[in-house]
């Protein structure tokens, strides 16, 4: 690994950023720390814009629908629509259309504000103690998680029913003193009850989560990157879908993580205002 400047410690030398178009961003640990902005962020977003790229908030959790995360977003003082706003929830109901297409009826493990977003998609939901038959079952991060929801899901599953998980993430990360169990945990604990894993997993590292933004912005592969701060999330999704990976160094993973590690990504950033400057840079040429 060589290091070029203070900002950029890798570079592949065949990546094009004149091509890119779009930018898909994870959020914590990329544009914010916990409840913090980074102070770049909203300059580097103002960049993007007067480039004309496009730009993607990206979140495994799908303890929120896309609303309440947009309207997180505003409370940080960013800009954005909802439709800039891409979520595992909204893979896996991606995923749902191309796979089960006749199945409306939904038992959900997951909270009253995803209920309302799969809802909104037009599925009936089910997510009590009802002794209506789903066509599936959806398993997400569910904060609102009680035993009779857990046992009536399992048991759906234990019956055969087709079966998806938003993500695979065991914990969701927090600042506070505790640990948030999280979805991939849940199905662990399906699984040693039932014997049976979820035939999809739509959320990071699976590249479905970046296809569904390709297909919705009509994007190439070498037209979008992907902005994070997990190798094994967010650059190993980014490998599998065969687009610009772009690892920044301002969350969780370090260069002697990198060192470790068989990914290697195009970029090796300190923060994404780097990466504005790299396409600025790149658009000028």
């Amino acid at each position: 690994m060589s290091i070029q400047n203070q900002s950029v410690y890798y570079r592949n030398p065949n990546t094009d950023l004149k091509r890119i178009r779009h930018v898909v961003f994870d959020m914590d640990g990329t544009i914010y720390k916990g409840k913090i902005l980074f102070p770049y962020t909203k300059s580097t977003f103002q960049t993007l814009e007067s480039l004309g790229i496009g730009y993607t908030y990206l979140t495994n959790n799908s303890s929120k629908n896309a609303k309440d995360y947009f309207q997180k977003i505003k409370n940080l003082g960013l800009n954005g629509t909802n439709d800039n706003i891409f979520t595992s929830s909204l893979a896996t109901q991606f995923y749902l259309r191309k796979h089960h297409p006749d199945k409306k009826t939904v038992y959900l493990i997951g909270t009253e504000s995803l209920r309302q977003e799969f809802e909104e998609f037009g599925y009936r939901v089910l997510s009590g103690t009802e002794d209506d038959e789903p066509d599936l079952v959806v398993v997400a991060f569910d904060t609102t998680l009680t035993y009779e929801r857990l046992c009536k899901g399992t048991y759906w599953i234990q019956q055969g029913k087709p079966y998806i998980a938003t993500h695979p993430d065991t914990v969701c990360p927090t600042d506070q003193p505790t640990v948030l169990v999280d979805c991939g945990a849940v199905c662990a604990l399906i699984q040693d009850v039932t014997g049976r894993v979820p035939e999809a997993i739509p959320g990071k590292p699976d590249p479905a989560m970046l296809q569904g933004i390709m297909e919705r912005y009509r994007l190439e592969k070498d037209e979008i990157a992907m902005v994070g701060d997990r190798l094994y999330t967010d650059l190993e999704m980014a490998r599998r879908a065969g687009v610009v990976g772009v690892l920044v160094l301002t969350g969780e993973a370090t260069l002697e993580d990198l060192e470790k590690s068989d990914l290697q990504p195009e970029l090796v950033l300190d923060n994404i205002s780097t990466l504005g400057h790299l396409l600025t840079e790149a658009k000028k040429n």
